[in-house]
């Protein structure tokens, strides 16, 4: 029985993980039981498994070779999302206020089965690894998995994450999925309070607030580079309608295509906040809340990666660009690996939403990819 054969032997077994995982949703660095059955699951096909790689969660699985060669790894997030799930589905989160939605739990069921499928295949040289990584949605993840010093050696890594319907259809999926770099921003505004009878006496923070919004909208960077940067959030209360506020809280979303474009609009936009305030006699005091590269994947790896999907679906589409971020280029950045990330379809129409269904017949296809990639390299 070759791999695909195999494959198609366990697909009932491959969808009762993922709607297990679906059921057991956690938030990021508290995915404890979705870790453990991760765990468990790798130890019963005889794969050797390192817990708690990240002083918590994080697990790596590794899968030998006879010869030397290159080590290659496999990465799937593990997170979940503080939503209320109303999808009304059998195998819906029992986790109140916690749900996948955002497909984590597929990406850790095909990392899952490709790690067994190889296993059951084995690998003649080199190595692979199956990196299972908390905290995506809180862009610490990849971080704390890079800080334990585990990850280091490995040549090439891939990961692979559903794709909305817009992008690739069911059926479909791309090698390459160019995410953008993101930086969100907290700002806090100083001003001076007083009665709203005498606002000559003050110096109002929501005013302060709208004319930062105003300074921003006027940074402008490369327009044939895709960026965005918006308020997202303003938070100003004194409690009543009469009192000019001191102090208002705002929040900022900057995305940029590549990260060159983004030092420049960081540095754009702190400037205009910073700026704004002081011109009206307020203060501004900036804090980067977490911030992540945009992708930087190899060719060489895309184009293999390109035709084990062909291999698999029978064609695959271009390399696609999209406005999310993903600490998995973090691996890139920070680790020097060659890497890419495989986008699935799906024909969901969105991610992050209460309610979004994915089509599950994707995922032994996103298995059977992974598993072909995989031995096409170290097999």
């Amino acid at each position: 029985m070759d791999s695909m054969q195999w494959i198609d032997s366990h697909e009932q077994e491959i969808i009762a993980t993922y709607k297990h995982l679906h059921t057991i949703p956690e938030l990021g660095h508290k995915e404890f039981k979705t870790s453990a059955f991760l765990a468990e699951e790798l130890k019963k096909a005889g794969i050797e498994v390192e817990e708690k790689v990240d002083g918590v969660t994080g697990l790596i699985a590794t899968i030998r070779g006879r010869e030397p060669g290159i080590t290659f790894a496999v990465r799937a997030d593990m997170d979940a999302l503080p939503l209320t799930e109303e999808t009304g589905l059998p195998f819906a989160s029992t986790h109140p206020g916690v749900m996948h939605a955002c497909g984590h739990d597929a990406n850790s069921t095909m990392a899952l089965w490709t790690a067994k499928a190889v296993a059951a295949a084995g690998i003649k040289r080199g190595a692979i690894k199956f990196v299972f990584q908390p905290a995506e949605e809180c862009l610490t993840g990849a971080k704390n998995m890079m800080a334990s010093g585990k990850l280091k050696g490995i040549d090439e890594m891939v990961g692979i994450h559903f794709r909305i319907k817009s992008e690739a259809k069911f059926g479909e999926a791309t090698p390459a999925v160019a995410h953008a770099a993101i930086c969100p921003l907290k700002v806090t505004v100083r001003g001076k309070g007083a009665h709203g009878a005498r606002p000559h006496q003050g110096i109002n923070a929501a005013e302060v607030a709208g004319l930062i919004t105003h300074a921003v909208s006027l940074v402008h960077c490369d327009p044939c580079v895709s960026h965005s940067a918006k308020p997202t959030r303003i938070l100003v209360d004194t409690g009543t309608f009469n009192i000019i506020p001191e102090k208002a809280e705002m929040y900022f979303d900057l995305r940029a295509q590549t990260n060159e474009v983004m030092d420049f609009q960081l540095e754009r936009v702190t400037r205009a906040i910073t700026k704004a305030a002081e011109a009206v006699g307020a203060s501004a005091e900036i804090e980067i809340m977490g911030r992540l590269p945009a992708a930087v994947m190899d060719q060489t790896l895309i184009a293999e990666t390109s035709a084990a999907i062909t291999q698999v679906l029978g064609s695959a589409l271009p390399p696609i660009q999209v406005a999310g971020s993903e600490d998995f280029h973090i691996f890139a950045i920070e680790g020097g690996m060659r890497t890419t990330v495989i986008g699935l379809g799906t024909d969901a129409e969105t991610h992050h939403n209460n309610k979004v269904v994915y089509n599950l017949e994707a995922i032994p296809l996103g298995v059977k990819i992974l598993t072909t990639l995989a031995l096409n390299k170290l097999a």
